[in-house]
């Protein structure tokens, strides 16, 4: 996408979950906003979660009293506002009574249930598992209490369509390679990842939402010392065939201190994790280790009846958590609060670099960025986003848009119906826009991934790549064969 202005407001740095809430929250104030991203959209820690929407029940331990409040806060707000891609999950707490006494888990239940108002959510209760239960009998009593899934990468998709909706100036694939402050503004060197082109940008004000990069960033491309220092946490998970079919989700607690989450994953799967491990590596790099493996491994066949091994194991993934070096010792001690720093010195432009955050809080941490960087811009719009549906979240209820896509569409099987509802929302009507049969949506590259959903991605959401577009966009590389990976790879190669 083309620079749109001369000199625009706000350059945000960095296309994850907090960038792309801070560039759609400034841009709907009424501010010029580019944000520049050196690979996709979501690509690094953003795409790497446990993918819940939640308030952190262990962060209680850790008395993050004011973090969890927040959160469970901000769980109601995006329950609301994002319905397509954020839905409610209840999760099962097996008591092993040696770990944690049954009267510190309820009082944690009580105030999980009661530090925020829930609006739609359960409160939690206590269960006895019976005969048919998953666990092994070893686990007769356990809790059960609410949170709620996101799919982590479309959230960040669709906070950038929001940010482009108002205006703002969306640039994938672009590093920034310079930024100085001259003449009160900041002078800006972009560079074209896929090309080499550069480009000049001047910008009022810059957030640095560089993500693990936020410390680098102020070394490689500011030529300064960075006011805060991070601790970059490595989470890994593994994706293995469906462990059981209840809708549920499974909290486990580990003899480590440390908690594991076996969550329902997009209909066939379940997707176990996450670890805790210090990382001191290139965080483009990340991998999972062995280790990580058969210690996620461990620790479900000591709960499930269901056993499992690395064999099992379709997919892993890891990222890299940018968090605020609280001095804490274990990696899993680590505040996930954020907090942000403000360099303004005189009437120079001003920098905000974001530090630490959770996926659950991006839009209060956008939203109190924002309000500090507008300090600098009166005659800024007010807050908008508590109460505004993400891009295709305008409809009453999942059931009801997938009765109404089939009543309009009637040719399209349900399963990919029921998958456009649960991505696209009512994006799907702008998918579908003058497509009345099934041939005319294309080639079916496997697993119901038809060439019109890719044009879709590729027109209108910034995909460019397989990964973008299995991964990311959609998860359809779950299902898909090789043989169907090389046809779209060859397909994006000739059309692209």
């Amino acid at each position: 996408m083309r620079l749109t202005h001369d000199v625009y407001d706000l350059l945000v740095i960095g296309g994850g979950i907090n960038g792309a809430g801070i560039a759609a929250d400034a841009a709907g104030r009424g501010l010029s906003v580019a944000l520049c991203e050196m690979s996709d959209l979501g690509s690094a820690t953003s795409s790497n979660s446990s993918k819940l929407i939640h308030g952190g029940l262990r962060y209680l331990e850790y008395y993050e009293f004011r973090l969890v409040r927040e959160a469970l806060a901000e769980r109601e707000v995006l329950l609301k506002n994002a319905p397509h891609i954020i839905w409610p999950l209840r999760f099962r707490l097996p008591h092993r009574p040696h770990l944690r006494p049954a009267w510190m888990i309820r009082a944690g239940l009580f105030l999980y249930d009661n530090l925020a108002k829930r609006a739609t959510l359960p409160a939690s209760k206590s269960l006895i598992f019976g005969a048919e239960s998953v666990l092994k009998s070893s686990m007769p009593r356990g809790f059960e209490y609410s949170d709620g899934w996101v799919d982590d990468a479309r959230l960040v998709v669709l906070n950038a369509l929001a940010a482009r909706n108002k205006g703002a100036t969306i640039k994938t694939r672009t590093r920034c390679i310079s930024a100085r402050r001259t003449d009160q503004l900041w002078s800006v060197t972009l560079r074209d990842t896929l090309t080499g082109h550069t480009e000049a940008l001047k910008s009022r004000s810059i957030v640095n939402a560089a993500g693990p990069w936020v410390s680098s960033l102020f070394e490689d491309v500011m030529n300064s010392k960075p006011p805060k220092n991070i601790r970059l946490v490595k989470g890994s998970h593994i994706i293995v065939p469906r462990i059981h079919n209840e809708p549920e989700a499974y909290i486990l607690q580990n003899e480590d201190g440390r908690i594991v989450f076996v969550i329902p994953y997009e209909e066939s799967f379940s997707l176990i994790g996450t670890t805790d491990q210090e990382y001191f590596g290139d965080p483009a790099e990340v991998t999972i280790d062995q280790g990580e493996i058969e210690y996620l491994v461990e620790i479900t066949n000591q709960h499930f009846r269901t056993q499992i091994s690395a064999t099992d194991v379709v997919r892993t993934y890891s990222g890299v958590r940018p968090l605020l070096d609280d001095n804490a010792g274990a990696a899993q001690a680590v505040t996930r609060d954020y907090t942000f720093e403000v360099d303004a010195p005189g009437n120079q432009a001003p920098l905000i670099s974001i530090f630490g955050g959770k996926i659950t809080t991006y839009r209060k941490l956008s939203e109190a960025a924002v309000d500090k960087l507008c300090e600098h811009f009166p005659d800024s719009g007010p807050k908008w986003t508590a109460d505004t549906c993400l891009p295709g979240g305008d409809f009453e209820s999942q059931p009801a848009l997938q009765n109404e896509l089939t009543r309009r569409y009637p040719w399209l099987p349900n399963q990919i119906i029921r998958r456009y509802v649960r991505t696209y929302g009512t994006l799907a009507y702008r998918l579908l826009k003058d497509i009345d049969c099934l041939s005319k949506m294309g080639k079916d590259f496997g697993a119901g991934l038809y060439e019109a959903e890719i044009r879709y991605l590729i027109d209108h959401e910034w995909a460019l790549t397989v990964e973008d577009i299995i991964w990311r966009r959609t998860k359809r590389g779950l299902y898909m064969t090789e043989t169907d990976v090389d046809r779209l790879t060859s397909y994006l190669n000739n059309h692209l």
